[in-house]
C-alpha cells in the first residue's frame, strides 16, 4: 500500500498550499480519509478528515474556516487547500487512510513539509 503526498513546500505568512495525497495498492472500502500534522517537539495532531459515503468532513480548530478537505473517490485522492496560512501551520503533514475489508486496517503516508515564514 502506498499513500504518495506532494504539494509541501515553503510560502509566506497568508500565503496557501495545497497538499495531495494518492492511495494505491490496498484493498476493501475506504472509510476514512485524514490529514495530520506534527510540529517539532509537539504531538501528531488531527487536521482534517473526511468520511466515506456521506463525505461528512471535520476541522481541527485551529485550521476551521481556512483549511479545505476534500476526496477525488474515483482516483483515491484527498486534497488539503490551505488559506491564510499561519507560522503557526508549520509541520510536516502525514495523510492518512483506513480501510475496511475483514477488519480495519490504518496506513499512513511518509509525510510532507510545510513551513511559513516570512
Amino acid at each position: 500500500v502506498q499513500l504518495v503526498e506532494s504539494g509541501g513546500g515553503l510560502v509566506q505568512p497568508g500565503g496557501f498550499l495545497r497538499l495531495s495525497c494518492v492511495a494505491s495498492g490496498f484493498t476493501g472500502n475506504i472509510l476514512r480519509m485524514s490529514w495530520y500534522r506534527q510540529a517539532p517537539g509537539k504531538e501528531r495532531e488531527l487536521v482534517a478528515s473526511i468520511v466515506s459515503g456521506a463525505e461528512i468532513t471535520n476541522y481541527a480548530n485551529a485550521v476551521k474556516g481556512r483549511f479545505t478537505i476534500a476526496r477525488d473517490k474515483s482516483k483515491n485522492t484527498v486534497l488539503l487547500q490551505m488559506n491564510s496560512l499561519k507560522p503557526d501551520d508549520t509541520a510536516v503533514y502525514y495523510c492518512y487512510l483506513r480501510v475496511l475489508r475483514v477488519s480495519f486496517t490504518d496506513y499512513w503516508g511518509q509525510g510532507t513539509q510545510v513551513t511559513v515564514s516570512s
